[in-house]
């Protein structure tokens, strides 16, 4: 089995990085058999389909470099595009006879005729110069990684959604309590009024919440309702609450009207 690859390698001014591109690439596939270093195990395995076979590792057998010949024009015109041709890198790989080869797959026969093929099942089908015992060690290793990854995601995705549902749960409560605290404090407000009876359509919406007779004057920070007269945050009990939402009251702002 043989391949050659050509590449184009160019060079980018502004980041002045090498890249490399595939302009051509042939590949030429002969049928070969795998044997056993035994020489009593005189039966021999044909590799069916080489090509899809994974972690096959061909030994580079022709390397050579060919530079790019630059002329004045081909200069410029590189200079405009930002990128420079350095040459074709071309190489040939293949798979000699008599290397060791393992192969893991489907085993079938045909016409006395023992096959290697690629599994049906879907399963990975391998051709490698490893030894079954190294094979299997990288496999392994890579499940291991994979399966480290997938608890690694799992339990972020988990955390997440718990995290998620935490806050979803306290903003829930914290809405519950508002409303409950809400119609606490709207019950109050109507006992106070029939204990001043006082009708519910006689009183200002601007009427301070507890005296239900001066103007709202002050603001309450950090909550900022604006709720009360200057003289009942005076009368409020140490420490100082918000009449509606229960908060301490870390500082006052007055509420000037115009």
């Amino acid at each position: 089995m043989k391949r050659i690859v050509a590449a184009f390698v160019t060079l980018i001014f502004l980041h002045r990085n090498s890249t490399e591109k595939v302009i051509h690439q042939r590949t030429n596939t002969v049928p070969f058999d795998l044997g056993s270093h035994d020489e009593h195990l005189t039966t021999t395995v044909r590799v069916i389909r080489p090509l899809d076979a994974a972690e096959l590792d061909l030994e580079t057998t022709y390397e050579n470099f060919h530079p790019t010949i630059q002329s004045l024009s081909s200069v410029i015109g590189h200079f405009i595009s930002g990128e420079r041709p350095k040459g074709i890198h071309e190489t040939e790989e293949m798979l000699r006879l008599g290397d060791s080869v393992t192969g893991v797959g489907e085993l079938v026969l045909d016409n006395n005729l023992l096959k290697l093929q690629p599994p049906k099942q879907g399963f990975s089908y391998f051709l490698t110069r490893q030894d079954y015992e190294s094979l299997l060690r990288k496999q392994v290793a890579g499940v291991r990684l994979w399966r480290i990854l997938s608890i690694v995601f799992g339990v972020a995705a988990c955390s997440t959604l718990l995290f998620i549902m935490w806050k979803r749960y306290v903003h829930h409560r914290q809405s519950r309590k508002k409303r409950s605290m809400m119609e606490e404090f709207k019950e109050q407000q109507r006992r106070r009024m029939r204990e001043l009876q006082i009708e519910e359509g006689s009183v200002s919406p601007t009427s301070c919440t507890v005296c239900l007779s001066q103007e709202r004057s002050c603001v309450f920070l950090e909550c900022g309702h604006v709720c009360a007269c200057i003289q009942c945050y005076h009368s409020l009990p140490a420490p100082k609450t918000c009449p509606i939402c229960r908060s301490i009251i870390d500082r006052m702002v007055p509420l000037y009207h115009s």
